[in-house]
């Protein structure tokens, strides 16, 4: 139920678009905006992402074309209608969390990044270089469990230091105190695999847990 409320909600975000061009991707612009495509029998629809042009709540922006014509607009997270399904996107303090067509059958599919924004660059790099594409990913992955390992014990001791918690549980000290260079170097590592893993679409709970 709370899933449906949800949906209906963002559908009921989406406002009609403005008709004006899809502009082309520039080179300056891979932090600050993605661009995805969706080949549809109908049409080629393009989801343009634009993570710093917020709506008056701060949202992020996201515009749907339709052969190149601006179709409608929303803030994230977004379900904007296509036929056959929807296009589902959401953001997340790296890049985007999620951009797929979801068919009225339940099927996924992933949309392709424009070839110029990062993402495309990261699915281009994945392409030319797969072996070294994975083990990149297998150390974003590593660096985020590794972090968690070692801040939730360090986090849990203030935490549990509040009278009532200390109370019922008694007095906890982390086996973990790293000094505060290490602990700042490790949040540089963390905000680094979150972003890659962000190119590839896999923002996961665990990159929010590890942030």
């Amino acid at each position: 139920m709370l899933k449906e409320w949800r949906r209906d909600r963002a559908l009921r975000r989406v406002r009609p678009g403005s008709g004006r061009p899809l502009k082309r991707f520039r080179w300056w612009q891979p932090l600050s905006r993605s661009l995805l495509y969706l080949t549809l029998p109908d049409a080629v629809y393009a989801v343009d992402v634009r993570h710093w042009r917020s709506d008056d709540d701060g949202y992020a922006k996201v515009y749907l074309y339709r052969d190149g014509l601006q179709l409608a607009e929303s803030r994230v997270p977004a379900i904007l209608p296509v036929p056959g399904g929807v296009i589902e996107v959401d953001v997340s303090g790296f890049g985007l969390r999620r951009c797929h067509y979801v068919t009225d059958a339940g099927a996924e599919f992933q949309l392709v990044p424009d070839p110029r924004s990062a993402e495309g660059r990261r699915a281009r790099f994945a392409r030319r270089h797969p072996v070294l594409s994975r083990g990149l990913g297998a150390i974003s992955l590593v660096l985020l469990i590794v972090s968690l390992g070692l801040t939730l014990p360090q986090l849990a001791e203030p935490i549990l230091r509040v009278p009532p918690l200390e109370d019922r549980f008694g007095t906890y000290t982390s086996p973990i105190d790293l000094p505060v260079w290490l602990n700042v170097a490790l949040g540089v590592a963390v905000v680094l695999a979150s972003t890659e893993r962000a190119l590839r679409l896999r923002y996961s709970w665990l990159d929010a847990a590890a942030n």
